[in-house]
């Protein structure tokens, strides 16, 4: 029996409440000044008292020493192995949009990049052009054809976008584009087996085309394509867990994740704030809530250690809104590290607490990675936050006789 089929016959409907709050790249590295992480110099009162009622601890997105993407990291926090159940980031992106895919659908998550006059990547998001140039040179390319297949082009934010190859037999058995490194050129993509050649050849194609119509613009004149994929068909969060679940998040790909697992989509708020009011609005519709925060992620890829502060104290100010509303477990946590140092995702351990009425407090006062290392659930995967909130929301029943 594997585990996913476990939870699905020990799980028990209920009436409790469980809430899922991800800070995305939550977690940091120290600061040469005093030491302290983007989390632990943070004043955040609220998480702190949290922190002292509550259980910490750390997780591995993947694996000790992997560096997890944002998909495989948010697969493991709904209780799915990543290393078992792999989604590329293209089709998380098209469900994000609303986009409906068909059996036969190759999804790619593509980035508007900036290149020089030699082709060499100078910036891969295109200074983060803002979502209505994105949404405009998305019409520019709507017009590529390629033989025998339809192509759709959507946009998603800012500098990305969501190219959707449909046709009789394609395949997502492909690679990349995107280098991950600045001063050379966009990858061709490659046929990682014999029946992926021609879907290869046909991307090959329209990204020869759309580098020609993309020349004369700046700072986007170039395309990056990630996460060629096909839509895997994962089991449901309602039929494994017996939970109602809804997603609260602002952007798409974070919307897609949360839909092919099985839950509703709430409609995207655009602030932090507003999206704890959606929370308290929707709270009698549903005993699971995924409550997703961007910034964070964001302002660690800038390197910006005292922006992604400021984002968690904008958080924290949000948590008594989160407790009046009387829940019965709470996970607080991040998919992956961002490291403000970095500026990019790390294989780092990610810092959680777990608050539940059913719990042993381990009354440490600070919510910080260091804190959380001393923790009583020590260093977990992080497939297994999962099943703790199940338990402590009286969500499980026994297992044997």
């Amino acid at each position: 029996m594997n585990e996913l089929d476990l939870w699905r016959e020990l799980a028990i409907p209920g009436t409790t409440k469980l809430v899922l709050l991800v800070m995305d790249g939550l977690g940091g590295l120290p600061r040469p000044s005093d030491g302290l992480t983007e989390l632990e110099a943070a004043h955040k009162p609220n998480m702190d008292k949290l922190a002292f009622e509550s259980q910490l601890g750390l997780t591995d997105p993947v694996a000790p020493g992997i560096t997890p993407g944002s998909g495989p990291g948010h697969l493991g926090l709904f209780g799915y192995d990543p290393l078992v159940y792999e989604v590329g980031r293209g089709v998380l992106e098209a469900l994000g949009i609303g986009f409906d895919l068909s059996p036969d659908d190759v999804a790619i998550r593509g980035n508007f990049c900036t290149v020089d006059a030699q082709g060499n990547i100078v910036d891969r998001r295109a200074g983060r052009i803002p979502s209505e140039k994105g949404a405009e040179l998305v019409q520019k390319l709507r017009p590529i054809r390629l033989a025998g297949i339809e192509t759709f082009v959507e946009p998603v934010k800012e500098y990305r976008f969501v190219l959707v190859l449909r046709g009789k037999g394609l395949s997502g058995d492909l690679t990349e584009t995107d280098p991950q490194l600045l001063g050379v050129s966009p990858l061709p993509v490659k046929a990682l087996s014999p029946a992926a050649e021609r879907t290869a050849s046909l991307l090959n194609t329209w990204i020869d085309q759309a580098r020609r119509i993309l020349a004369n613009e700046h700072p986007a004149n170039m395309t990056l394509l990630r996460g060629l994929a096909k839509e895997p068909g994962l089991p449901k969060i309602p039929d494994l867990y017996k939970l109602r679940a809804a997603c609260i998040a602002v952007y798409p790909m974070y919307r897609g994740v949360a839909k092919l697992v099985g839950m509703d989509i709430l409609p995207p708020p655009a602030t932090i704030e507003e999206e704890f009011d959606l929370l308290a609005r929707e709270w009698s519709n549903y005993d699971y809530f995924f409550v997703h925060i961007k910034p964070t992620d964001s302002r660690g890829e800038d390197g910006n250690f005292e922006a992604k502060k400021a984002v968690i104290e904008q958080v924290d100010v949000q948590i008594p809104k989160l407790m009046a509303l009387n829940p019965d477990v709470i996970v607080i946590t991040g998919d992956h590290s961002t490291p403000w140092s970095l500026r990019s995702h790390s294989w780092h351990p990610v810092p959680f607490l777990l608050w539940s009425k059913t719990g042993r407090p381990d009354g440490i006062d600070q919510f910080g990675e260091r804190p959380c290392a001393r923790g009583s659930f020590g260093r977990i995967p992080a497939k297994s936050l999962m099943p703790l909130m199940l338990a402590h929301g009286l969500r499980l029943t026994k297992f044997g006789a």
